[in-house]
């Protein structure tokens, strides 16, 4: 489909084999101020990248040839991080993309509201949740630099999805106090509440994967998370 002019909010890119979704999903985010661009391939929708330059990308799973798992691959290793929700037609495939640690931004689960994929995407693309305090954040062995939006763990650096980002951004800004899941979501995706499912979890799995043994993230089962150094090594003081 051809391309529409972006609009004053942007173009996002639709990657979107369902005919009927596609309409439905652009409909929304025309009347939201984006310009809206449609492909119905993987291969198609990697080759308009380049040019149409999108501030971000709704992607279905469940693609033809290229899906959306081997997409988003393939755009990272091009160490582009232009934001992505994914669109997934089944629960199960969230622990697929969970396993593969690809750096989507969020997700959503077919059937959803239009009105929600236009809240999401306008949440994408928000940049750096308000923190408590400027300045290097450290917890342990990571470190955070809101500046310049870079993170280490025992000095190696760690790529994040910028949502990620905002997330660990929030949690080491008070070291030791508990959020619950509804507190981050309010905090970070700008949301007093909705229906998110595992919208938080799935950001603390892949926090946890990438930020591996380094990790400063804990959970207190039926309260929340939580930032904390590791406790010392049996045997240590």
């Amino acid at each position: 489909m051809g391309p529409e002019a972006p609009q004053s909010r942007g173009l996002v890119l639709i990657v979107e084999d369902d005919g009927a979704i596609a309409d439905v999903e652009r409909l929304y985010l025309r009347r939201a101020g984006f310009g809206v661009h449609v492909e119905t391939s993987g291969e198609a929708g990697l080759e308009r990248i380049h040019s149409q330059r999108p501030v971000a990308i709704v992607l279905d799973v469940g693609l033809p040839g290229i899906d959306g798992i081997e997409f988003c691959r393939r755009l990272r290793a091009r160490d582009d991080w232009t934001p992505i929700i994914f669109v997934t037609a089944r629960d199960e495939e969230v622990d697929k993309i969970l396993g593969l640690e690809l750096g989507a931004d969020d997700y959503m689960t077919k059937p959803f509201s239009p009105r929600e994929l236009v809240t999401r995407v306008k949440t994408v693309l928000r940049r750096g949740p308000a923190v408590p305090r400027s300045g290097v954040l450290r917890v342990g062995s990571v470190a955070l630099n809101p500046d310049n939006r870079t993170v280490s763990a025992g000095g190696t650096p760690v790529e994040l999805t910028a949502r990620e980002f905002d997330v660990l951004a929030y949690l080491l800004a008070s070291p030791g106090r508990v959020y619950s899941r509804e507190q981050l979501l309010s905090a970070v995706w700008g949301q007093a509440s909705y229906t998110a499912g595992r919208t938080v979890d799935v950001q603390i799995a892949a926090l946890r994967s990438k930020l591996g043994a380094a990790s400063p993230i804990h959970t207190l089962r039926g309260v929340g998370y939580t930032a904390r150094s590791l406790p010392p090594a049996s045997g240590r003081p």
